[in-house]
């Protein structure tokens, strides 16, 4: 699983695959906003995964290559392949309507990395020594993955955690029924061990014989705050002082972050036979179904709008609801009830009514005058949010009105040398978010110091024959292997999703359209013969008088036409393609291409 790296030399890139003699790299804002435009899965990651690329070489069987592709951009695919929110499968062209569902993306990530050869071996492409220092505060996803990159572009890198051990939230605040730890250990080991000394342990602060930010500058050339979301939003209720924590006047309650955060350093948690949590995502199913698996015999998640709007996959909330837990939505907790002994009896809520939308993207949820009500409980865990905290730093960091810390689009802070990233300025996100925009930051530290930046380019490979058939379109999604739940039970740390075996992955990625692939028409030696517009299964292929070009580059709407004399070309739509190369194969004249369009970076 883990592997020894090859030094390449000082170049930077992508890790070397089947290098094509025709391939050829374009600087061309036509084709970065083509890729952009027309490689939905990759432009909605965060973090930039060359989906298309990573599931072909899964079907030709080639896992240890997909893992590697995964790891150009992503530095833990199998930490990722468990627990990403899936932005790219939200966006995936094949779920578009009429298409069906979206491909699995990240159960196949997942996949790649099952499946790989014990024996892989890692590759990567290291920098000459720079001779710069860089103090990374923080080792969760964020931090990890800038760390990565800034060890593998020559600076000499040192990351101080202040837990045990590294990986943030991933390991102290997802279950290990969701991600098992030795999958953690394994991944961090590959994504630190070019050269970043990690320091646990070491708490960042202005107390008593903690290490200051200020002494951080001075010894390093930059300094980036990675520390992540890590003290839980309070919850406002009616009774006590305005904004009081209702921890401080109630037993058996607690807040979600909390709970999972003692849970895995090791500390025993209870519950009540009666669980009731309050909050809409990732964070409050799991101290559900964690509760669940202490023991608790009824177990309810509160939330103040209505499951449809809460941002959780699908597939979480099905498992949620198949291991008895049940789901109660529009309703905001104003009040608890105790008894005379201080022990907790229940919560007052109030009755919700959806409105519009917020800024935000979420729905809102508008209270009903008169319409509290009562559940009782033994247990409330608050799972409502996360936010930063920054009162560890000794220097004056320039901060908006959340309490996150401002930077340029230089990465850095209103402190000249102190860069921040992930969760610290973006407040609380997903691992997939705090990776990219970790990496991206990374970038921007390694131009600050060197005073030169990389870019990106797409490499274009020319593609001698269609790589789909018209019968992949037809396989449905192949579903994630979980455990029974008879098993569930027996101990907490049993992982819930099996993983796909070899033979269902394969099918699986037979369904992606292969995005990356472009099919074009040379208009120079088209005939006008309509052999493709009869042959394709949809309407893929229009005549057009024109194409509207984009700022960016990429291509904007088609201007159709029925009338021949007008006609200009005879123009592929990409967005309607499904890349089954029909056209190409009934082609008279050859005169259909097809290439496959890769978005990288390189050195400049």
């Amino acid at each position: 699983m883990g592997g020894e790296a090859k030094d390449q030399g000082s170049k930077g890139g992508s890790p070397p695959r089947d290098e094509d003699p025709t391939a050829y790299w374009s600087e061309d804002p036509r084709d970065i906003g083509w890729v952009r435009q027309n490689v939905p899965c990759q432009t909605a990651c965060p973090a930039g995964t060359n989906v298309p690329a990573y599931i072909r070489m899964i079907l030709e069987e080639r896992h240890g290559q997909s893992y590697e592709i995964n790891r150009e951009a992503n530095v833990l695919p199998g930490v990722l392949g468990r627990i990403c929110s899936r932005p790219c499968e939200s966006a995936c062209r094949h779920g578009w309507q009429g298409n069906g569902e979206p491909v699995a993306i990240c159960h196949l990530k997942r996949a790649a990395g099952d499946h790989k050869s014990q024996n892989h071996r890692i590759t990567e492409r290291l920098y000459a020594p720079t001779g710069k220092r860089v103090a990374v505060i923080g080792a969760g996803p964020a931090g990890v993955a800038a760390a990565h990159d800034l060890s593998l572009l020559g600076h000499d890198v040192v990351i101080l955690e202040k837990e045990e051990k590294a990986g943030g939230m991933l390991r102290y605040g997802i279950p290990e029924f969701r991600l098992p730890r030795e999958i953690i250990d394994v991944e961090l080991h590959n994504a630190l061990r070019l050269g970043v000394n990690l320091r646990t342990g070491v708490t960042v602060g202005t107390g008593k014989g903690e290490t200051r930010v200020s002494a951080l500058l001075s010894e390093y050339d930059a300094v980036l705050l990675g520390a992540g979301c890590m003290a839980p939003s309070t919850l406002p209720l009616r009774q006590g002082a305005e904004g009081e924590d209702p921890i401080g006047f109630a037993k058996d309650v607690e807040y979600g972050l909390n709970f999972l955060t003692e849970l895995h350093r090791g500390q025993h948690k209870r519950v009540g036979r009666r669980v009731a949590v309050v909050g809409a995502g990732f964070t409050a199913l799991d101290c559900a179904r964690v509760a669940r698996r202490l023991g608790a015999a009824e177990v309810t998640v509160h939330i103040r709008t209505t499951e449809e709007f809460i941002p959780v996959t699908h597939e979480e909330l099905f498992e949620v609801k198949r291991e008895g837990i049940r789901l109660k939505g529009l309703r905001t907790p104003v009040g608890l009830r105790q008894d005379e002994e201080g022990r907790l009896l229940g919560v007052e809520f109030i009755q919700n009514r959806l409105g519009g939308w917020r800024a935000n993207g979420r729905r809102e949820a508008l209270p009903i005058e008169g319409s509290e009500f009562f559940e009782p409980c033994d247990t409330l865990i608050i799972a409502i949010g996360q936010q930063t905290v920054n009162d560890f730093i000794d220097v004056r960091v320039e901060i908006d009105r959340r309490g996150l810390v401002r930077v340029g689009e230089n990465g850095m802070t209103s402190v000249n040398g102190l860069f921040a990233a992930g969760d610290f300025v973006n407040g609380a996100s997903t691992a997939i978010q705090a990776i990219g925009h970790g990496r991206a930051i990374a970038a921007k530290v390694d131009a600050w110091l060197v005073g030169r930046e990389r870019r990106q380019r797409v490499r274009i490979e020319p593609v001698k024959a269609p790589l789909r058939e018209r019968a992949f379109d037809f396989i449905p999604r192949q579903e994630m292997p979980t455990l029974p739940l008879a098993n569930r039970f027996k101990s907490g740390v049993c992982e819930v999703e099996s993983g796909m075996d070899r033979e269902r992955a394969t099918e699986e990625a037979k369904r992606c359209y292969l995005c990356n692939l472009r099919y074009q028409i040379d208009v120079d030696r088209c005939i006008y013969c309509r052999a493709c517009i009869e042959a394709a299964p949809r309407n893929c292929i229009k005549l057009v008088s024109g194409v509207a070009m984009n700022p960016d580059g990429s291509f904007g709407p088609l201007q159709e036409t029925k009338e021949w004399n007008r006609v200009a070309a005879i123009w592929i739509d990409n967005n309607e393609c499904i890349r089954c190369g029909a056209c190409f194969r009934v082609c008279p004249v050859a005169c259909i291409s097809i290439t496959r369009n890769e978005l990288v970076t390189v050195d400049v």
